[in-house]
């Protein structure tokens, strides 16, 4: 199955945000590599949380390489690969906030980066994907400290 998130979705636990769901319709990309969402709802409480607009937007895009990479040929003496490249996706979701009351919009941008060795997917594809298993995990069970995090600014 692709990048194909059902909607609504249902959003991390946050303190201020009660049951928090996220209805998402298609958008077009930035690019011809990536699939972009656009919030086009809120569910629960989220006093204040404004959907996507053109001058506040809340968008989350999947891009993909634009060209994959693939490995080169192991030397011939020592059976090693030089260089292994990698392929990048990433998740971005940008959201419009105000820094300050009277102040114009300004986009928030949280990304996650996706470096994944070329040949990997096919020599050790089950790894790959325990690896991001583990880090969705990490960022769903910790989402109100996160948040509690880049408000605060204690870790």
């Amino acid at each position: 199955m692709s990048f194909s998130p059902s909607s609504p979705v249902t959003g991390g636990s946050q303190a201020g945000l009660t049951s928090p769901t996220y209805t998402l319709s298609a958008d077009t990309a930035p690019s011809a590599s990536g699939k972009q969402l656009a919030v086009t709802a809120l569910g629960g409480t989220q006093t204040g949380v404004t959907t996507h607009s053109v001058s506040s937007p809340f968008t989350v895009t999947m891009f993909r390489p634009a060209t994959y990479r693939t490995l080169g040929q192991p030397n011939p003496v020592t059976g090693r690969i030089a260089s292994v490249p990698n392929n990048v996706y990433s998740i971005i979701t940008r959201k419009g906030v105000l820094p300050l009351a009277g102040q114009a919009i300004v986009n928030c941008v949280l990304e996650t980066r996706l470096a994944i060795p070329a040949g990997s997917d096919l020599a050790d594809p089950l790894s790959v994907k325990a690896a991001l298993s583990q880090h969705i995990g990490v960022l769903w069970q910790q989402s109100s400290g996160i948040g509690d995090t880049v408000i605060t600014g204690i870790l």
